[in-house]
């Protein structure tokens, strides 16, 4: 079985990425063989095609509904469940795998397309591709084509497998405000040494960059009556932050874990700024306080508290309520603290609760009760004996978010990694404001905090003639109320992609679904039973319209006669 062809084609258009996969298959065997197709693709993705061609004849993946293509596909399969053929694979992937046996001589083609928003982390945006073909291939070549509008502020190229041979077939063209980006080894640049057929390419291939920022209030992109609206103000002042950490010391943090904790917080210390206050929290089933109140991070309060973290060992039970309602306590308590400042909890924890209060929605009750919108809850669950959905519940309840921070020897600089991104906060309660009578489906358009090296992004669909689209953003800064104005013209607007060829056509209204169910699917995790049913109907309504296959929706791979009539790909979510 032979590859003969691997094409990895990628557009960017403002941020949304389109990427498509092309695999070409050979059976040089005298008999029938089995062809597999096995790429790795972003979490953050949606897929919204697959195809299979065999000698001339194509086989559709067909999305549907999940709870009916299961039922359609047990009714099929009756002698039990083959294991899907998506499954995460690591912190950011995840791998989709499927098989077809072909006959001998014969050829297939797969196809798989999936689209995602890349998304603003720490002043960049990040363009992941794997490549790992397992075998020399004749015809190698990713392609990544970007248009970015307001111009592209800086691009580079990285990878986990470059050697100055591959580097060679590497070329990078670029202007103002597009770029292409094309990699092209020879068989002969693939090999990891002339006389072996074995292949370098084994690895990430990875394209960041950033835009240039020009008007205060934005930048607005419409195409088709969709707008887009991106928001990333930088160089402001930052907020002073009073952050508690609440770490959790049970038995099951042990060893690798509580050290790889201590390297973090100990780097995390040496980023405090002079005018922040903080604390630490520690628990197993009982809850210490390094302090009883918030300190200011001066120089001798952070020698202290690395003194502190050194000696942090882990054994017993885990009380998680507990411990995050004394770190509400201490912050509700707290006295002479920068007016204009953020509060923060960051819980970590590898487990579920057992010791104190057990039930995750008492938990979950008592915490939002407690912190009541004064507060931002982040939640990092360590490894996989954490009950992932609780966390990010919880943390969705009180305006943060949850990560897994995976059990690798990165693992004290995932944890650094989320502390920077939450490190900056420069503006606080925003509120993006837009016509009410001329916007429909209006994505999210407030949020609590702004943290540097982020991005805000709204989009909506303009509903009537407007010749104008005005904004208004309203937010806290540190030093004052701020208000942004800003007018779109819709016709100036639109011209701006009419003449690019290698775009989508209808990407800005690609791009507000994917958001908008996105934030169907992440509002539902908090939602009470009620609501979650019909902001689920949204979402399914929407995954379906425009062919994603998201946590509510399965494709369905068919496959010629006699083999396995058909198999589901199904999106993993991280909290399984």
């Amino acid at each position: 079985i032979k590859i003969y062809s691997l094409h990895v084609d990628c557009k960017v258009t403002s941020r949304f990425a389109h990427t498509v996969i092309t695999s070409k298959i050979v059976n040089q065997a005298n008999e029938s063989r089995e062809a597999t197709f096995e790429v790795e693709l972003p979490k953050t993705a949606f897929i919204t095609n697959f195809s299979m061609s065999i000698d001339g004849k194509v086989y559709p993946g067909i999305i549907k509904e999940k709870a009916s293509a299961q039922k359609e596909y047990d009714t099929a399969v009756s002698h039990g469940l083959s294991a899907g053929l998506v499954k995460i694979t690591g912190r950011k992937l995840e791998q989709f795998h499927v098989s077809v046996s072909i006959a001998a001589a014969s050829k297939v083609t797969f196809e798989l397309m999936y689209e995602e928003l890349l998304k603003r982390q720490l002043g960049k945006f990040e363009l992941l591709i794997k490549v790992r073909p397992k075998q020399l291939v004749k015809h190698f070549q990713i392609d990544v084509h970007i248009f970015e509008p307001q111009g592209i502020r800086f691009l580079e190229t990285g990878s986990t497998f470059m050697t100055n041979e591959l580097t060679e077939a590497l070329t990078k063209v670029q202007n103002e405000t597009k770029a292409h980006i094309l990699f092209k080894p020879t068989v002969d640049q693939q090999k990891i040494n002339p006389e072996l057929d074995e292949t370098l390419l084994n690895g990430d291939f990875v394209v960041r960059y950033d835009v240039k920022r020009g008007a205060a209030a934005g930048d607005i992109q419409i195409v088709n009556g969709y707008f887009v609206h991106y928001f990333a103000p930088h160089e402001m002042p930052v907020f002073p932050k009073n952050v508690i950490f609440v770490i959790d010391r049970s038995g099951s943090m042990a060893g690798r874990k509580i050290e790889q904790t201590r390297d973090a917080l100990l780097k995390i210390l040496q980023d405090l700024r002079l005018e922040d206050h903080f604390s630490f929290i520690t628990f197993n089933r009982k809850v210490v306080e390094w302090k009883s109140s918030l300190l200011q991070a001066t120089a001798e309060n952070v020698a202290s508290a690395a003194g502190f973290v050194q000696t942090l060992s882990a054994s017993g039970g885990t009380d998680i309520n507990r411990a995050l309602l004394t770190a509400v306590s201490v912050l509700d308590k707290a006295e002479r603290l920068p007016e204009r400042s953020v509060s923060m909890i960051i819980l970590l924890t590898d487990g579920q609760p057992t010791s104190g209060e057990s039930n995750v929605e008492v938990i979950q009750e008592n915490i939002q009760k407690a912190v009541n919108g004064k507060y931002t809850l982040f939640c990092l669950g360590f490894g996989f004996d954490v009950s992932y959905r609780f966390l990010e519940k919880m943390a969705l309840s009180n305006g943060g978010i949850a990560r897994r921070i995976y059990e690798n020897a990165d693992a004290a600089l995932q944890l650094q990694g989320f502390y920077q991104e939450v490190a900056t906060p420069i503006l606080m309660k925003i509120e993006m404001q837009y016509p009410e009578n001329a916007i429909e489906g209006l994505t999210k358009n407030n949020f609590k905090l702004f943290f540097e090296g982020s991005e805000i992004i709204v989009s909506g669909k303009i509903s009537n003639e407007l010749d104008l689209l005005p904004v208004e953003i309203k937010a806290q800064s540190h030093m004052s109320d701020l208000t942004l104005k800003e007018e779109a013209n819709v016709k100036e607007k639109e011209q701006v992609f009419q003449n690019q060829s290698y775009i989508f056509g209808n990407f800005i209204e690609r791009l507000w679904a994917y958001l908008t169910i996105q934030q169907l699917l992440e509002k539902s995790i908090s939602a009470q039973e009620e609501d979650q049913k019909t902001l689920e109907a949204q979402a399914l309504e929407l995954s379906l319209q425009y062919s994603f296959v998201t946590p509510l929706t399965s494709m369905v791979v068919t496959k010629p006669a006699g083999q396995e009539q058909a198999e589901l790909a199904n999106k993993p979510t991280e909290a399984g």
